[in-house]
């Protein structure tokens, strides 16, 4: 039932009760959390990292009772030392956080010490968005390379891939989904007479994601090409060029090139979704739609649009406004 999780060579080095501590750590939230594999494999590493730290002070993770709270700040003042990002190390606090409250849950310690210990104060950092002149024309440009082929791809092969990234595009920016919940869709997930699709946001976390025409059009235009490169029992919406679920790291790669061929400069598929917030917002919609829209859980985490779309506003004020105009 739970996913395969991968194991780093920083195991090796750890002893045969602490590993095993840490998988069944790993198990149990596979099961109970939901979390995404990507974050699992993140919050193994983050522990076994912790595991390592700690075995160099005569403590242990599979001692959990014994582990203090100044063992985690000091955990922290070395990844910062070290030159850690403020925001991998609130992501690796985080992981603590989580396998000390299972360890309550298993009775082998009283306090959550990684829980004592305060998040690194972050810089708050406006996401990055496409104007609409430049998001039309990432979605609009077409990958000339992929279509026309070249030696090593088929034409066909090229038009399959062509399609299949116009229509991720689509999705990102249309109905703003992370790139985690587009390519974890199964074709099944699809209503396209209905314009929705079921999607699975954080936490496995449901909902119903609208739509636009145009996604509806590049989705119709890429199941029909589909075939070419996936095999008939796979269920993934969208495949590589071998078939199998297409992985984050290529699709990544893929957006930059449409950004590319469309003389915008790259951008992240998150900041297609970042733009897709901010334009609806930018057009009057309510921040209560688009935390709906987004699959936000809080809506203080879809309140930075806000910051986004007023800064974008007074730039256009101070830009276009006769009364604004410096002499």
């Amino acid at each position: 039932m739970g996913r395969h999780i991968e194991k780093d060579t920083v195991e090796e080095e750890l002893d045969p009760r602490t590993t095993l501590e840490i998988e069944a750590f790993l198990a149990w939230l596979d099961v109970q959390r939901g979390l995404s594999p990507t974050t699992q494999i993140a919050y193994g590493t983050d522990l076994r990292q912790l595991a390592l730290f700690l075995a160099q002070r005569g403590a242990s993770l599979a001692r959990p009772a014994e582990v203090s709270k100044k063992h985690i700040q000091a955990w922290l003042a070395r990844l910062y030392a070290l030159g850690e990002a403020k925001s991998s190390m609130a992501r690796k606090l985080a992981a603590a956080r989580t396998f000390f409250r299972y360890q309550q849950r298993m009775g082998r310690t009283e306090n959550n010490v990684a829980a004592q210990v305060r998040n690194p104060k972050q810089e708050q950092r406006h996401p990055r968005v496409l104007n609409v002149d430049q998001a039309f024309a990432v979605l609009d440009t077409p990958d000339a390379l992929a279509v026309s082929g070249s030696p090593r791809i088929p034409p066909a092969t090229g038009d399959a891939l062509a399609a299949r990234d116009h229509a991720l595009a689509e999705l990102l920016y249309g109905s703003g989904l992370r790139i985690s919940e587009a390519l974890g869709l199964d074709v099944t997930d699809l209503r396209l007479e209905e314009g929705v699709a079921r999607v699975f946001g954080k936490g496995a976390r449901e909902r119903m994601s609208p739509l636009s025409d145009t996604s509806v059009t590049a989705l119709r235009a890429w199941l029909e090409q589909r075939g070419t490169l996936a095999p008939e029992h796979e269920k993934a919406l969208f495949v590589g060029a071998r078939g199998g679920r297409l992985d984050r790291r290529e699709a990544m790669r893929r957006i930059e090139r449409l950004c590319h061929n469309a003389g915008v400069e790259p951008v992240s598929p998150h900041a297609l979704r970042h733009s897709f917030a901010t334009h609806l917002l930018d057009a009057g919609a309510d921040l209560r739609s688009v935390q709906e829209l987004l699959g936000h859980q809080r809506l203080t985490t879809t309140q930075r649009y806000t910051r986004v779309s007023l800064e974008r506003l007074m730039h256009l004020y101070d830009e276009a406004h006769p009364r604004a105009q410096k002499k």
